[in-house]
Parts: structure tokens; sequence; C-alpha cells
């Protein structure tokens, strides 16, 4: 697991430092200011791989570039140091690799995903686009995996059935709301120029294929499929090789809500964390003939540990957590602007309550819930019932008439503004 990491003359800032919680990490900022650049850091550190470029150092600096990290590795504490190599355009660690001990899955903000397996290859991570991750992906002749489309099938017609039915669960447990209910249908043809079998999903509304699903919709049946194929062929792996399975998964997830409507952005993250507790626990693992690993793997299922690292744009997404949020396994980050300079700071968990209180929070930092022309004219009214001076705001903002006007074109009927707006002018007119 990722315990520390820090950076030094690479990325915005010229130093990051982050201490990890065991369970769940959240980060959430502006944007532009590294969120999705620190979790680029931490696969590379995981996984020694770069899912495209390598972070680049920032130059003329008088600190030397420096990526810094302490893991668990499976039998103690290990410290990490690597440097740029600027003639070879490369990270180097020293002294030596990391023991890579955990699978890492990476969900990317466009749609693809990233896993780490060391049991099925130490050297390398397999990359998945959106199309390689649904048709399947082959490196040099080798089938990595069938792809969505064609496991999905193979899986629904297995006579046991166990991946499908952990799938089918999954599936049912991202949906966001129980008259939103989604479940797996019976796969069918959809086209002369295809001759594969579609996977099929029942919505309140109909029958439909999975690849006429909306984006948002596909991006949640690719993470399921991944969760429960990732752990699938680990456990496959572990059968081959005669190893343990490991006990340690690292979930990277950029912007868990992408695409996702409200109701979604609700539940994901939660939805996300049970289903990868239902796939660890409910994955058999058979081998033949017993070597004692039957005993091991109830074990591991029993100590598994899930580090999930997790950025976030969204008030509702941060609001789900406030059930679940541990201060004791779980941390929260704020990436934000402090003069010329970006800074990484953990913040306390405080509950907002709804999405106005977590809008307006330093997370946010927003003053209003509200548009930004709702917002202008409520502190001109604020200001005009202190008696302050009007002349910093606009032209048609300084007088209470031109306020009250303001107010009605921006402010609906019902909202909470209103009746301290009135009762204050008709006092103020009053000469009370």
């Amino acid at each position: 697991m990722l315990k520390e990491l820090h950076l030094r003359s690479v990325g915005p800032s010229s130093q990051f430092d982050v201490e990890f919680a065991d369970r769940l990490n959240i980060f959430t900022g502006d944007n532009g200011l590294g969120k999705s650049f620190l979790l680029d850091v931490a696969w590379w550190v995981l996984t020694g791989n770069w899912v495209e470029q390598p972070a680049y150092p920032q130059r003329n600096t008088e600190q030397p570039p420096e990526i810094i990290s302490q893991i668990e590795t499976k039998y103690a504490l290990k410290d990490y140091q690597s440097g740029f190599n600027f003639s070879e355009q490369q990270w180097t660690n020293v002294p030596s690799p990391p023991e890579f001990n955990e699978v890492v899955i990476f969900v990317r903000v466009d749609g693809s995903f990233s896993v780490f397996d060391p049991l099925r290859n130490r050297e390398s991570a397999y990359n998945f686009t959106t199309d390689t991750l649904w048709n399947g992906l082959k490196l040099k002749r080798k089938v990595i995996c069938n792809g969505l489309v064609q496991d999905w099938i193979n899986w629904q017609n297995q006579p046991q059935k166990t991946p499908f039915h952990i799938l089918d669960r999954a599936v049912k447990k991202l949906a966001p709301h129980p008259d939103e209910w989604i479940e797996i249908g019976e796969p069918t043809r959809v086209s002369i120029d295809d001759v594969r079998d579609i996977p099929t999903i029942n919505l309140p509304y109909g029958n439909i294929p999975i690849t006429q699903a909306s984006a948002g919709m596909k991006r949640i049946l690719g993470l399921a499929y991944l969760l429960v194929w990732t752990w699938y062929e680990h456990l496959k792996a572990a059968e081959l090789t005669q190893q343990e399975p490991m006990n340690k998964i690292v979930l990277l997830i950029d912007e868990i809500e992408s695409h996702l409507h409200p109701r979604w952005q609700r539940v994901i993250l939660p939805s996300v964390l049970s289903v990868i507790n239902d796939v660890l626990k409910d994955m058999p693992f058979v081998t033949t003939p017993p070597i004692f690993i039957p005993y091991r793997i109830e074990n591991i299922q029993q100590n598994m540990k899930i580090q999930t690292l997790v950025t976030t744009h969204s008030p509702l997404v941060l609001a789900s957590l406030e059930p679940l949020f541990d201060e004791d396994k779980d941390k929260l980050f704020l990436f934000e602007m402090q003069g010329k300079d970006v800074e990484l700071n953990e913040i306390f968990w405080t509950k907002q309550g709804d999405t106005v209180g977590w809008l307006t929070s330093e997370i946010f930092g927003l003053k209003q819930a509200r548009s930004q022309e709702s917002e202008i004219a409520i502190e001109a009214a604020e200001a005009w019932m202190r008696h302050d001076d009007m002349s910093d705001f606009p032209e048609h903002l300084r007088t209470q008439s031109q306020i009250h006007q303001e107010l009605l074109k921006l402010l609906p009927g019902h909202d909470p503004f209103w009746p301290r707006w009135i009762v204050t002018t008709e006092r103020i007119n009053s000469g009370l």
C-alpha cells in the first residue's frame, strides 16, 4: 500500500507531501492544480509503469527533481527514491525498483483503464482503451483479455456462472436508485456486421444492448466488469503458478463522477467500495490438486487491504461519504492556490449536511450556491442593509430600488433570502 509520497521539483508545485490513509483518500480542488497528475505518479510508484508519458520535472530549479515514496511491502515498510535522468529522459529508482505486492487498478477519466497484476506480469501493466476493454486486448499475439462482450457471454453461459453472478450483483449495486434499477438481460444479435451475441441490460423502460447504452452507463458497466475480471484472472494466475493470491488492492479513480447524473454521483463511490468487497469475498478459488491454498485464500479474504485514491469535483460525492467516512482510515485532501503557488493540504473532515453546505465549504469555496449574478446581487443587498459604501458595486446595484429589481429578476419567489430582505428594507424605510 502507498503510505507516503514526496515530490520535489516535479508537477505544478515545487513540493508536494502526502501521507495517505489506509482505506480512502479523496482529492479535490480546482482544475489544473495536479489531481490527475498525482494519480499518475502514484500509479508509477506502485507499478513501475507510466500510463502515457513520464512526469516531466521542472527545469532550472535549485532542488533536483525527486519522487520519494514509502510503500508497505509484504514484510515491511520500505522507502524508495527516484531521480530524473535528463540524458535518458526517464526516472530511475534508487536503490532498486519497488517490490510489487499489490494488484493496482487505475480508472481514468477518459473511460480507459489500466491494470497491474504482479502474478501475471511484473514487467508491465495492461492498458485498456474503451475499445480493447469491450472487444479484447492482445499483446504479441497473446490474448490478455477476451473483452467485456465475450467474457460477459462466456460467464453467462458457464454451468456454475460464478463470475457472472458476481458481475450481476455488481451491476445491480451500481444502479443509482431503486426506481432506476439495472438487471442483466438475455444476449441478442444486434447487427449483420457483427456475428457476436451482445449482452443486454433490462432497465425500467425496457431492454437494450449494452453497446447502445449511454456514456455514463458504459463507464459503470466497464468498471463493474473490470473489477470482476481483474480478480478472477488474478485467482486463475495464482492457481496456475501455485502462488498465494495477494491481499492488497489499490484502486485509483480519476473524477469518479464523470458522465454521471447527480442521482448516480450520490451513490457511486459507496457502491464501488461495496462492489469491490463483494468481488474479493465471493470469488471462489480452487486448485487441482489441492496445495493448501483454499485455506490460505480464506485468510487472505479476511485480511484483505483495499486502498482507494479518488479525485472528484462533485459535492454530491463528498456528501455521499458522510455516513461512512472514518477519520482513522480515511483522509480528505485539497489542492488550492496560495498566491502563485499550488499547495496540497489535508483537510479536517467535517460533515456539511448537503450539497449547499459542501459548495460553500472551504473545499469548493463558493460564497453562494447560486449563479454568479445572484451571488453579486445578494452581496449588494447585504452591503446596502449594512449601510456600506456601494461604490464598489456595479452601477445597476447601488440603490435599494435597483437591487430589488435585480433580485426579482434572479431569485425565485420561495428563496430564503426574501424574508430577510423585505423585513430589513421595510424597517430601514420606516426609520426604525
